[in-house]
């Protein structure tokens, strides 16, 4: 067992990569694509398309198993027809289990009066069955300190008072190493075990037991050498339960590359248990609230940078093929969002608003694709893209804040991202498209945002189904255009046949919650009529009715984007 290192805490230092801003400015003479030609080689079949977007976290762990959450997690279950990862935070905290925003608890560890520990899974319990039991898996983020594992210098730690930090333990004494690693390891052994006797180890093998989150910034209060050595005693806790579960980390932020080097060589020297390794990045970060009239736009109109976000990757990846024992291994970017943090809305800045409207399903759909772009580039792979959205109790309709569902269990645009992901066949086909930004462009980036483009994924299905996903997007929010881009999409090396086509779109009049609550007035108090409208129109919509084809090898077909928006056009062989 490692024995504690008792030093001031000392991180290894943030690194800000690229020549990126914290938020993207306006680019008001950006130009547009006029016109696109999408080539998709049906006979060229580059590979699996690996399901990077099959993965959401959250920090509120006891909204898991709320009857929101709950419907939440059966809803992906239902449309993707199989497990996501999902990854709550603070299952380990000590607290109430009343979630919220940012805040939640597992409290799971105890004391008795003679320091002897015992265990409560009352809770945990209650969100990991609402995972299993739809068919989810978890990524389990094993963190934070109990109270009871508190060091001395804990109480170091000072706050104001507020009705939400009870104490300093709430407000982030929790991110304090345990006091004690071994009662620590007692901890992560009675976890695993109980897991195993409540879901079976064949599910509880296919679990990433990640220890920590983002120990590179306040999550942790401890050092890099201290963070090493509690790895050490978690994963040797963990393996001596189930030798065959898989362990990793260390969940640090964009700035924590030097943190991270510094675990892999740890890591790497003393040949530890590593199965996967996970980072995180995030597109911009607005300023903090406005404290503005709501009606008042923002002071300056900012928006996220996907090409920010991509380039983090390449830099993360690089370093990990650098060390030849971990090339192959599967990164984990378990945070991958547009904007930080999860909680604010457009009441706190009004730059949040993109996460109410279609602009957001589409960035996610064109970060997916680039990311699966830039693994086709580097050694070391991104298995999963983590989405760290869920819903919020309590919220106004359209807050804005990042998540699936507003108020009332209605669907945010965001989800239809994921719908139309799903519907993606398991074969990754060759596709081109000359008005794209390619990955490429990340070796000379100006730390300019993503401009203008139409790109495409698409994919085969055993049965022969075609899938185009294509789109039209620019990482400025604010950027419009009347005109909608006309574009010709060619698919080649089809079977001859007969074929049924479907055209799915999202855009400001299709498979949008958002424009169809602003068309009733944006009501925060809705009528039961207003929200049976509201919910009527949330799911993926037609932009055209289906149409049967024949096809002798080769089919042009014709669309026009508006900007955003996204199609997915599906080409299902006949009986």
């Amino acid at each position: 067992m490692a024995t504690m290192t008792t030093e001031t805490a000392v991180h290894t230092g943030r690194t800000a990569l690229g020549p990126f801003p914290a938020a993207a400015p306006r680019v008001p003479d950006a130009p547009h694509v006029t016109a696109a030609t999408i080539d998709v080689d049906a006979a060229h079949v580059q590979g699996p398309l690996t399901r990077v977007w099959e993965s959401f976290g959250y920090d509120e762990f006891n909204w898991t198993y709320m009857p929101t959450g709950k419907r939440l997690l059966k809803t992906f279950a239902e449309f993707s027809g199989g497990g996501y990862f999902v990854r709550p935070h603070y299952m380990y905290c000590s607290g109430s289990g009343f979630g919220i925003p940012h805040w939640s608890s597992g409290d799971v560890y105890h004391e008795d009066a003679d320091g002897n520990p015992y265990y409560d899974f009352t809770l945990l319990d209650q969100a990991y069955d609402a995972i299993v039991r739809n068919g989810h898996h978890l990524l389990v983020e094993l963190g934070f300190t109990p109270r009871d594992l508190l060091p001395p210098e804990a109480a170091e730690l000072t706050v104001v008072p507020s009705p939400t930090a009870y104490t300093n333990y709430e407000a982030g004494a929790w991110g304090y190493p345990p006091s004690d690693y071994a009662k620590w390891a007692g901890l992560i052994s009675a976890t695993v075990q109980h897991c195993v006797e409540r879901y079976g180890a064949d599910e509880v093998k296919t679990w990433l037991w990640e220890l920590w989150n983002e120990p590179d910034i306040d999550y942790w209060r401890g050092t890099l050498d201290q963070y090493n050595e509690l790895y050490t005693a978690t994963v040797e806790a963990i393996r001596a339960v189930l030798p065959e579960a898989k362990v990793g980390g260390p969940a640090v932020t964009s700035g924590g590359l030097n943190f991270l080097k510094g675990f892999l060589d740890y890591t790497s020297r003393r040949n530890e248990p590593l199965d996967f390794i996970s980072y995180h990045t995030k597109g911009c970060h607005f300023p903090t609230r406005d404290y503005k009239p709501f009606a008042e736009p923002a002071d300056e109109e900012l928006s996220p940078s996907s090409t920010k976000m991509l380039y983090d990757l390449r830099e993360f990846n690089r370093l990990i093929g650098s060390y030849d024992a971990y090339a192959g291994l599967p990164v984990i970017v378990d945070e991958c969002d547009a904007a930080v943090p999860a909680h604010f809305g457009r009441y706190d800045n009004r730059n949040y608003s993109f996460q109410n409207t279609e602009y957001y399903p589409v960035f996610q759909a064109k970060l997916m694709k680039k990311i699966l772009d830039l693994n086709a580039t580097e050694t070391a792979q991104v298995a999963y893209a983590t989405s760290w959205s869920f819903y919020f109790e309590a919220e106004r309709y359209f807050e804005g804040t990042r998540s699936f569902l507003t108020a009332g269990g209605v669907e945010k645009p965001l989800l239809n991202a994921y719908r139309m992901l799903s519907l993606l066949g398991p074969n990754r086909l060759r596709t081109t498209s000359d008005a794209a930004w390619q990955v490429a462009e990340l070796e000379n980036t100006d730390g300019s945002s993503m401009p203008e483009e139409v790109d495409a994924l698409a994919s085969r299905a055993d049965d022969g189904s075609i899938a185009v996903l294509v789109w039209r997007h620019i990482d400025d929010q604010y950027q419009t255009s009347d005109t909608p881009t006309p574009v010709k999409l060619l698919l080649r090396n089809l079977p001859a046949g007969d074929y049924r086509l479907r055209h799915l779109r999202i855009d400001a009049d299709h498979s949008n919650s958002f424009s169809v609550w602003q068309g009733l007035g944006s009501p925060q108090d809705p009528t039961a009529d207003e929200l049976a409208a509201i919910h009527a129109r949330q799911g993926l919509e037609e932009i055209d009715a289906e149409s049967n084809l024949t096809v002798d090898g080769t089919l042009t077909l014709e669309l026009t984007l508006p900007l955003p928006s996204a199609s997915l056009l599906v080409l299902e062989p006949g009986s």
